[in-house]
């Protein structure tokens, strides 16, 4: 651009007689070339603002440079008239600064032009979309590109399967294929398939078929005309250990929550829009909360609410009624509530105990019993059938000895499913031995959950008491010796110190009846009582054990080891009831006795020869002696 003027003004010094009329021409081109660069209205405007028209329209162009000074530089304050020897540098320094504005102006220029030519073209485009838009409209077509592809490999990850899960093959699709648990099926088809259906507390250890029984349960009440189950009543299954709720309820997957925003497509943003949660989910039908004891105190007390008035209110700051713009579901979820009229049912291996007060009162209790080694030889073998593999004699009794939950014997007999086909390189005509049962407990480091412990053989000093922990009861095997005393009348007593304060009490009660029964004085004696294994034991149910124990060591006669006993011990001699006969009788079955000896308070908590067992109930002291004592 410099090299542009340069060749437009032709300078020459003004020692020349033309010198003056070069410098006229020169200006002038300066001129030109500045009202070019802004325009005329500019021009004039300028030279009004900075006082510059007397200049520019002077006759010396020497005063005519201050105006182009003026104007250029947007300054009034050149005033200066430059002599011959400055009029050379001036008008250098005026050619560099329109040289640099002219090149700014054809950049200028040239991005305005890309930038015209990028807008048309994003319109373009834009318009493209729009129209695209109307059309899937038009054509009820919402998916893009991107959308599709996205469709497409979901669909083609849905369409791999490695494998069927085995609890899902195995698992009983009838009533009568849920093995042992024939009193709790029972209740729970009394209370859920009845014309008013109620909210159930299941009880029991797991892997023993709850969460399986409620199911087939639902689906067959559906089935009878008198109850308020619809054919399509759902089966909503939560577990409580995971259900996560934030405190302002922003979040609220059980109960519900309200969103802000509202969805752009219904609603104006700022709108709050409601979400129900699963209590609505299971309208109409079953709502199963497996480990309900494991809920958040606060979660559970808003789903008491929810019980009481088979509806969700949803509340928020932002909602206002008056708004015009709110739809018309969101109008109603706010002014009447979602629906939520379900039953439910919640599955917990806590004790009851354990449970919120509040929740028991509102719902039936239904206890699940734990599963003898008959029962897992009956599930191994039903699992065997739906696999169609087939088991060699004993691997059905070998499993069971290994666990008392239906579900883990289901996965011991697929591991060693597996184990056969590995080894064997086909799955046809397979073949499970108890071989490989004892390599799969080997590699799984499992061991005998069943331990043998009755005998036919009378021992002296040896009883077997009952305990129970949740819901399982076992054998506690009790010992005691008695030798005399050096001095006569220093005897002594030595009990597990690991023992709580009740079962001790017992030692002293037993000692006062032992007193009685055989008329020796115990303080004559050193009496040591012994619960094998140790432990934290307590409470007062083994006092008839002890006691028998005790006399046994000091007449020397001899116990049978073939029958298990539990009951409280009075001082008077009296067999007082104690809790979890039940499950005792479960512990009992588990080590191989015969019977059992329990109070006869406790006789209706145990139906007759229940797990095969004889029942023996005792109301003093001297029926137990008479049935455990070797005549």
């Amino acid at each position: 651009m410099k090299e542009l003027l340069d060749k437009l003004l032709q300078r020459h010094k003004y020692l020349e007689p033309t010198a003056e009329e070069e410098l006229r021409r020169q200006v002038n081109v300066l001129y030109g070339a500045f009202t070019g660069l802004i325009g005329p209205e500019k021009m004039v405007l300028r030279a009004s603002k900075y006082s510059a028209l007397a200049y520019v329209h002077s006759e010396d162009p020497r005063r005519r440079i201050v105006g182009l000074q003026r104007l250029v530089y947007e300054d009034a304050s050149y005033d200066k008239v430059p002599s011959d020897d400055e009029v050379v540098d001036v008008l250098n320094e005026l050619e560099n600064v329109l040289a640099e504005m002219l090149a700014r102006q054809a950049v200028e220029e040239r991005l305005e032009k890309k930038i015209s030519q990028r807008m048309e073209e994003k319109q373009q485009e834009y318009v493209q979309e729009i129209k695209m838009e109307l059309i899937k409209e038009e054509l009820h077509d919402v998916e893009t590109p991107q959308t599709k592809k996205k469709l497409d490999d979901l669909q083609h990850l849905d369409s791999i399967h490695l494998t069927e899960s085995v609890m899902q093959r195995v698992r009983p699709k009838t009533l009568s294929a849920i093995v042992g648990q024939d009193r709790a099926v029972e209740a729970m088809e009394s209370k859920l398939a009845s014309v008013y259906p109620q909210h159930l507390l299941l009880y029991g250890p797991p892997g023993v078929g709850k969460t399986t029984a409620a199911r087939i349960v639902l689906n067959e009440a559906k089935k009878l005309p008198f109850t308020p189950f619809g054919p399509d009543a759902p089966f909503v299954e939560t577990d409580g250990a995971t259900l996560r709720w934030d405190a302002r309820d922003m979040t609220n997957p059980l109960i519900g929550s309200v969103r802000q925003p509202a969805r752009h497509d219904l609603a104006e943003p700022g709108i709050p829009e409601p979400k129900p949660g699963l209590v609505t989910e299971a309208h109409g039908g079953i709502l199963f909360i497996d480990e309900i004891g494991e809920m958040d105190p606060m979660l559970l007390n808003k789903l008491l609410k929810v019980l009481e008035d088979k509806r969700v209110r949803f509340e928020s700051a932002y909602y206002d009624e008056t708004d015009p713009h709110i739809p018309a579901y969101i109008r109603k979820l706010f002014a009447e509530g979602a629906p939520a009229d379900f039953v439910l049912i919640g599955a917990t291996t806590r004790d009851p105990s354990e449970i919120n007060p509040a929740i028991r009162s509102r719902c039936a209790e239904i206890y699940f019993e734990p599963l003898v080694p008959a029962d897992i030889q009956q599930i191994v073998t039903n699992a065997a059938q739906s696999l169609g593999v087939t088991m060699e004699d004993g691997v059905a009794e070998l499993i069971s000895t290994f666990t008392i939950e239906g579900r883990k014997a289901v996965n011991i007999l697929a591991d060693t499913y597996g184990l056969a086909v590995f080894r064997s390189g086909s799955n046809d005509h397979v073949v499970l031995t108890k071989e490989l049962v004892e390599r799969v407990a080997q590699i799984s480091r499992l061991v005998p959950y069943v331990t043998e412990k009755a005998s036919s053989l009378p021992a002296v000093g040896k009883v077997f008491g009952l305990g129970v922990a949740g819901f399982l009861g076992s054998a506690i095997e009790i010992e005691a010796v008695a030798y005399p005393a050096r001095t006569p009348g220093k005897g002594y007593f030595r009990f597990n110190d690991t023992a709580g304060s009740m079962a001790k009490d017992s030692m002293f009660n037993a000692a006062a009846v032992g007193r009685r029964i055989t008329g020796k004085e115990l303080s004559d004696y050193d009496v040591n009582v012994n619960f094998v294994g140790g432990g934290n034991i307590d409470g007062p149910s083994a006092g008839c054990a002890i006691t028998t124990a005790l006399i046994s060591a000091v007449t020397g006669k001899a116990v049978r080891q073939d029958i298990a006993m539990t009951g409280e011990i009075s001082i008077q001699g009296l067999v007082k009831p104690v809790g979890g006969v039940f499950e005792k009788a479960y512990g009992a079955r588990q080590a191989g006795m015969k019977g059992i000896v329990i109070p006869e308070e406790n006789q209706r908590d145990i139906p007759e020869h229940h797990l095969n067992l004889q029942i023996y109930s005792t109301r003093t002291i001297e029926e137990v002696l008479d049935i455990m004592l070797v005549k």
